[in-house]
């Protein structure tokens, strides 16, 4: 029986204000101004993302609104 390997995120360096992360074999920049003030190179991290329903919401409505004021039948 095979043991799972956790799949994890990983600093890998700071360039400017972006932290390189190391997921499996990609790399991708993040803000670095959305990570933990103590964060540094070599730390392991976890990302708990939910979608927020409510703004995902306003901001359909306030498109769709925009869309009807364009498209104003004269």
């Amino acid at each position: 029986m095979s043991r799972k390997i956790p799949k994890l995120c990983i600093i890998d360096r700071f360039e400017g204000d972006w932290a390189v992360i190391e997921y499996e074999d990609k790399i991708f920049n993040f803000p670095k101004e959305l990570l933990p003030k103590e964060a540094k190179e070599g730390d392991v991290l976890k990302f708990d993302v939910t979608v927020d329903i409510e703004e995902t919401e306003k901001r359909k409505k306030a498109i769709e609104d925009l869309v009807k004021d364009l498209f104003v039948d004269e």
